[in-house]
């Protein structure tokens, strides 16, 4: 959601910050722009409306060539205000101070009436001109463009992070933080910021992640760091194992192909370091994990969107195979009530990006509670996201770069760690056996073949993809853990095709969803070999007298066969209760990819959406 890139170099800043909003592409936005100094101390900005290549359009169409060493840009996802040039980023005070932002200043009403009596004149309908303008005030009483931006953040509620330049100070570049991410870029006479290290990729591989609270002032050849409190302070400096070209396509048309077809080696890479001879490390999770998992006797899951749908499959494991209680509840939900945790429970945090803002608010509310000593587990994407300083463990998924906005070999990933903490929990407490153990890694170190097999299936789902050509609605069964499978399922074509889906378990058809069913109706079902595969046949027999067209994922074991309005495809063989959740998203994936393709939808960045949600 929205991105921020900035710099002060000795080189021409311009083509830098391009590609760096090019990079951020992924987060989603509806606009962008870039200000910078000129040799003359004025501030020159350009904004546009729509893709990056209409703002670089603009730039090329100057007469005089933009050009400059202290300059910031953004890609903004509209909040306040409509998608358009005058609500585009960065915002400028009196031609003196500019600004981007990332978040939302809760209080800038407030604030932007106070300023309205002080003469300012506002030319948009954001928060954001409320922080530039802030700054500008500042800068009446105080001497420099860092004291004025000290002094504003410290009147803003909500959240924000900030790159701000000042006409009258050439050679500084601030940055703040508090709720929303930012790092730094470290090169040789030169210094940049960015919403995440993929925008600065091409110019370094060293980065410094602000603190919440930090505020920055970046010139050329220092950096110099202040925390919450004014003390300064040195934060690490970490060395990013990503190369520049981990987010190109390759071959692939969009990033979500490319993605799906990630998989095989996400899951090596994800499990790479974390078995041995058949067992899992419990130290994988960090150095207290044993002490910690020796004591759990529950577990509260908190996560959103599709990572809430790898926790619903957890739940259905730890209760199945260790007699463990788990609950999963949306983030959104749970911070907003007064839930009741239970002492020794392990309470964990599921984000592909680790910025999500209602799972790490959920988080802090958590660590906030006095009379609470809970232990916090996060599972994650990005090593040093907010939510993985914040919780006592980490296990990061090792998926390396997701750009698609609908996530795929993130979930996968996020199962397979879910399925090492299962692992982990059980053989300690000897809740399951060495032979379940073993048998459990054997089932996922043979998912990088499983999940090949099921991509080799792409020509045929390409042919089922063709009968959603004119359908605006479709509605996905599961049981069991394949509940929670088709409503990622659900989610997936929801996001990509803008085609409406829901998805219901398949036991509850009679008690509405029966009465959609019509020949304007999909019906997208997940058949593995399983106790309940009776029970489904029979819910796939309602459907079916009823003129509804079934499609029917199954394993080659549970013996369906195509007819008239009864397509079924054999995704896999004989899987087992871990793998098989794995193995047949990965065919309702490629399925919503290429029913986006008939729609001819935006792929990569459907409308409306963010890849981070790091804002409520």
């Amino acid at each position: 959601m929205c991105g921020i890139v900035g710099g002060i170099t000795e080189r021409n800043l311009v083509p830098i910050l391009l590609e760096g909003l090019r990079r951020l592409e992924y987060r989603g936005y509806d606009s962008s722009g870039i200000a910078i100094q000129g040799d003359d101390k004025s501030l020159r900005r350009i904004r546009s409306l729509g893709k990056i290549k209409n703002l670089q359009d603009k730039i090329e169409q100057e007469t005089e060539a933009l050009s400059g060493t202290l300059a910031i840009a953004h890609t903004r996802w509209a909040t306040h205000g409509k998608p358009s040039e005058n609500n585009a980023h960065p915002h400028i005070s009196n031609d003196s101070v500019a600004v981007v932002h990332n978040g939302i200043i809760e209080n800038y009403q407030s604030l932007k009436q106070k300023q309205q009596e002080f003469g300012y004149v506002f030319e948009s309908e954001t928060d954001t001109e409320v922080v530039a303008h802030a700054i500008h005030a500042h800068l009446a009483t105080d001497n420099d463009i860092f004291t004025a931006v000290k002094h504003a953040i410290a009147e803003f509620e909500g959240a924000y992070a900030i790159g701000v330049i000042g006409k009258d100070d050439p050679d500084t570049l601030i940055a703040a933080r508090k709720g929303s991410p930012l790092v730094i870029g470290l090169g040789i006479g030169e210094n940049f910021i960015a919403s995440d290290v993929s925008a600065l990729l091409p110019v370094t591989q060293n980065f410094i992640f602000l603190e919440d609270g930090d505020i920055a002032k970046i010139s050329r050849d220092q950096i110099l760091i202040f925390d919450a409190q004014g003390q300064a302070v040195e934060r690490p400096v970490k060395q990013s194992n990503l190369s520049a070209t981990a987010v190109e396509l390759d071959e692939h048309k969009h990033y979500m192909h490319k993605e799906i077809f990630d998989q095989p080696q996400a899951v090596t890479d994800t499990l790479e370091g974390r078995i041995s001879q058949q067992h899992v490390l419990v130290s994988s999770f960090g150095h207290q994990a044993e002490q910690v998992f020796q004591t759990v006797q529950q577990l509260q899951i908190i996560a959103c969107g599709t990572s809430y749908h790898a926790g619903l499959v957890a739940k259905y494991w730890f209760e199945d195979i260790l007699d463990m209680p788990c609950q999963v509840e949306v983030a959104s939900e749970y911070r907003y009530r007064n839930p009741v945790v239970q002492n020794n429970t392990l309470f964990v945090t599921v984000s592909q990006s680790g910025e999500t803002a209602d799972t790490l608010a959920a988080l802090q509310q958590l660590k906030a509670s006095k009379n609470l000593d809970i232990p916090t587990l996060t599972i994650c994407n990005v090593a040093e996201s907010s939510l993985t300083r914040e919780s006592d463990l980490t296990c990061l998924t090792k998926a390396g770069p997701e750009i698609g906005v609908a996530s795929t070999k993130a979930f996968t990933t996020q199962l397979i760690v879910l399925a090492l903490l299962l692992v982990s929990i059980g053989k300690l407490q000897k809740r399951i056996t060495d032979e379940q153990e073993q048998r459990i890694v054997q089932g996922l170190q043979k998912l990088p073949n499983l999940i090949t097999r099921a991509l080799e299936q792409e020509e045929t789902i390409k042919d089922i993809a063709k009968l959603f050509a004119d359908k605006q609605h479709a509605l996905f069964l599961g049981r069991g853990t394949m509940y929670p499978i088709a409503m990622e399922g659900a989610l997936k074509l929801k996001e990509i095709s803008y085609i409406h889906a829901e998805a219901y378990p398949a036991g509850e058809l009679k008690h509405g969803p029966l009465a959609l069913i019509d020949e304007n109706m999909p019906v997208i079902a997940i058949a593995p070999l399983d106790d309940l595969l009776d029970k489904l046949k029979s819910n796939l027999q309602e459907v079916k007298a009823r003129g509804g067209q079934m499609i029917v994922f199954e394993d080659e074991q549970s013996q369906l066969s195509s007819e008239s309005n009864f397509t079924v495809l054999k995704v896999t063989s004989n899987v087992g209760r871990i793998t098989a959740p794995i193995t047949f998203n990965i065919a309702l994936q490629l399925l919503s990819y290429h029913v986006a393709l008939i729609k001819g939808t935006d792929v990569d960045q459907p409308r409306n959406l963010a890849k981070s949600v790091t804002v409520e």
